[in-house]
C-alpha cells in the first residue's frame, strides 16, 4: 500500500507498504523481471523488453506544472507547455490510487551528479521492474552509508499502464510526461519508453544547476591520459555516445554532465546507447558492455539461440541498450575532471553541405550552439522515419526549462575563461544530400576528432567557407584533403551552391527567434550569406 502526506515545505512524501519492492539488487530485478515475463534474456545476459507504440521520446506530451515558484523563469511555449497545478494534482492523485493497488512497485534511490557537491538526491518509483533495473542502471547508486541517509530532493514516479483520457484529464494523448519544480515530482503515464525518466531528470538538472552557476549540458566526455578534457554536443544518432568511447581516452559519461567551477561531473551513472547496426568490429566497448545486468530496448532477439539481431530495426530505428559505466573498462572513476580544452559539435547534416570539421571561434560557437542544427534521424521520436532538418536550441532544447541565451552565455564565459578550441564536426552526409551523397565514413570522423583532441588543428592553414564563414583545415593526418572541401565531393558544384545557401538561410531565419543575443555573436557568428 502506498499512500502520500502533504509535508509543510510543499513537498510530497511517499508513505511505502507491503507491495513495495525497496531497492532491489540487480539479481533481483533481473528476476522480477523473468517472473513478471517483462522481458527475456538475451544469450550475453542482458534483459530485452519491448515498449509497444512508444519507442522513442513522445515532446507533444511533456509539461511542466505552472507555479509560482518557477513560472517567472520557465522559456513557455512549444517545447515547455504549462499545465495547471489543478490539472497535475487531480492526476497526480489517480496515478498513486493506480500504483497502490498494484500487487508489486519498485523503488530505487539514487542521485544525479557524480560530484557530491551538487548531488540531486532522487527516487524512482515504477510499475515495472524492468525500469526499476533501467533507472539502477542509468541513475548513479548509492553506496549503503550514502543510502541510509539519503533523503530524496525529486521523485520520479512512473505508472506506464496508467493511460490518461486527454477529455478529463487535460493531457494531449493518453501519454504524459510533467514536471512539477514545487512538488518535486516527475510524473509519467501512458508510456512504456524508459528514456523519459532518464531525460525528465536532466530537464530537472536543467533548470536547478544554473542556479548554482553551474553550465548543464546535453554532452559527452572524456579524458585524455594528459588530463585534457573534451566534450562531445550532439543530439541521438549523431555519434556522441560513439566517438566518446574511444579507446584511448577514460569515459566521463555519455549524454549529460554539468561544467563547476571545478570542472565537468557525469550527471549519470551508466549509458544509454543507440545500437542499430551496433557490431563489435565498429564499437567494441559498447558492444562488450552489454552483458548481465543490462537492459536492451526493443532489439530482436533470436528465439532459439537468444542471440540479438541489431540490424533489425522491425520495432523501431531507435533501438536501445542501457548500462552502468562500470560495465566499461576505460571510465574515470569517480565520473569527474577538470576543465574541458577542446569542445566538438556533432551533426548529422543530411543536405550534405557542412564541413566535415570546421574550427569556431567563440562568437560562432555560441550561434551554433543556439542553433543547434541537425537533421533528425529515424527512431529518435514517434513518427520520424527519414533524417529532417531541425533546430534545437544547445543540442538539447527538449530538456531546456529555461530561455536558451542563459546556457549560450555560460558556454561563452566558459571557453573565455579557460581557452576551450571549439571544433563543428558533421558525421552526416557527403557527396550530395541524404538519398544521393553516402555518410561520413566513422574512420575519417574519428582520425578528424583525434587530430582535434591532439592538438594538430590549433595552427594548421584553413580557408574560410564561402557560406558558413567556418575555418576549414585544409590537410588532417588520416583524412583525403578533397573530403575536407564539401563542394569538391559534389558531382555537381551547382546544384552544391544552391543547397549550401539554402541552409545557411535555415539557419539564419531559425536564429530571429532568439532574444537579447550578443552582437557579436549576431555579427560573427553566423552564415556569411
Amino acid at each position: 500500500m502506498m499512500k502520500t502526506v502533504g509535508i509543510d515545505n510543499g513537498l510530497t512524501k511517499l508513505i511505502y507498504g507491503s507491495n513495495t519492492q525497496m531497492q532491489l539488487s540487480v539479481p533481483q530485478l533481473v528476476e522480477k523481471v523473468l517472473n513478471r515475463n517483462e522481458g527475456s534474456l538475451t544469450s550475453t545476459g542482458a534483459v530485452v523488453a519491448t515498449t509497444g507504440k512508444y519507442t522513442g521520446r513522445s515532446p507533444k506530451d511533456k509539461f511542466i506544472v505552472e507555479e509560482d515558484i518557477s513560472k517567472d523563469k520557465i522559456d513557455w511555449g512549444t517545447v515547455n507547455s504549462p499545465i495547471s497545478e489543478e490539472v497535475f494534482e487531480r492526476l497526480y492523485e489517480k496515478v498513486l490510487n493506480y500504483l497502490e493497488n498494484k500487487d508489486e512497485i519498485f523503488v530505487f534511490k539514487g542521485f544525479a551528479g557524480a560530484d557530491e557537491k551538487y548531488q540531486l538526491p532522487i527516487q524512482v518509483i515504477n510499475e515495472f521492474a524492468w525500469h526499476n533495473l533501467f533507472a539502477h542502471q542509468l541513475f548513479i547508486r548509492p553506496n549503503d552509508e550514502q543510502l541510509a541517509k539519503h533523503e530524496t530532493a525529486f521523485s520520479v514516479v512512473s505508472a506506464p499502464s496508467f493511460k490518461a483520457d486527454p477529455a478529463v484529464d487535460g493531457t494531449n494523448s493518453e501519454a504524459f510526461v510533467i514536471i512539477s519544480f514545487k512538488k518535486r515530482v516527475v510524473l509519467i503515464g501512458g508510456t512504456e519508453y524508459a528514456g523519459e525518466m532518464k531525460k525528465s531528470i536532466f530537464s530537472v538538472m536543467n533548470y536547478l544547476l544554473p542556479e548554482n552557476g553551474i553550465m548543464p549540458m546535453h554532452c559527452s566526455a572524456n579524458v585524455g591520459r594528459e588530463g585534457d578534457v573534451a566534450l562531445f554536443f550532439g543530439l541521438s544518432g549523431t555519434g556522441k555516445t560513439t566517438l566518446s568511447a574511444d579507446p584511448n581516452r577514460k569515459l566521463i559519461g555519455d549524454d549529460e554532465h554539468g561544467w563547476s567551477n571545478t570542472g565537468v561531473f557525469n550527471i549519470e551513472g551508466g549509458c544509454y546507447a543507440k545500437c542499430i547496426g551496433l557490431t563489435h568490429e565498429k564499437e567494441p566497448q559498447i558492444f562488450d558492455a552489454i552483458r548481465f545486468g543490462s537492459v536492451l530496448e526493443n532489439v530482436v532477439i533470436d528465439g532459439q539461440s537468444r542471440i540479438a539481431d541489431y540490424d533489425n530495426s522491425t520495432l523501431t530505428e531507435n533501438t536501445r541498450a542501457a548500462y552502468p559505466l562500470q560495465a566499461m573498462d576505460n571510465i574515470v572513476q569517480p565520473s569527474i575532471a577538470g576543465h574541458p580544452t577542446t569542445i566538438v559539435f556533432l551533426t548529422a547534416d543530411a543536405t550534405g553541405v557542412l564541413p566535415p570539421i570546421s574550427k569556431l571561434s567563440k562568437e560562432q560557437a555560441m550561434f551554433h550552439f543556439l542553433s543547434g542544427y541537425t537533421s533528425k534521424l529515424a527512431g529518435t521520436e514517434r513518427g520520424i522515419t527519414s533524417p529532417q532538418t531541425t533546430f534545437s536550441t544547445c543540442f538539447g532544447s527538449p530538456f531546456l526549462p529555461l530561455p536558451a541565451t542563459t546556457y549560450a552565455e555560460m558556454l561563452g564565459k566558459k571557453i573565455d575563461e579557460h581557452n576551450a578550441q571549439v571544433y563543428l564536426v558533421n558525421t552526416g552526409w557527403t557527396g550530395g544530400e541524404y538519398g544521393v551523397g553516402n555518410r561520413m565514413k566513422l574512420s575519417y570522423t574519428r582520425a578528424m576528432v583525434q587530430a582535434a583532441l591532439e592538438g594538430d588543428l590549433t595552427n594548421v592553414e584553413t580557408e574560410k567557407d564561402p557560406y558558413f564563414g567556418v575555418e576549414i583545415p585544409l590537410h588532417v593526418p588520416g583524412v583525403p584533403d578533397e573530403v575536407l572541401q564539401p563542394k569538391k565531393t559534389w558531382h555537381d558544384g551547382e546544384k552544391y551552391d544552391l543547397a549550401a545557401r539554402e541552409l545557411a538561410g535555415k539557419f539564419k531565419e531559425n536564429f530571429t527567434k532568439f532574444k537579447n543575443v550578443p552582437e557579436e555573436v549576431l555579427g560573427l557568428g553566423g552564415p556569411t550569406v
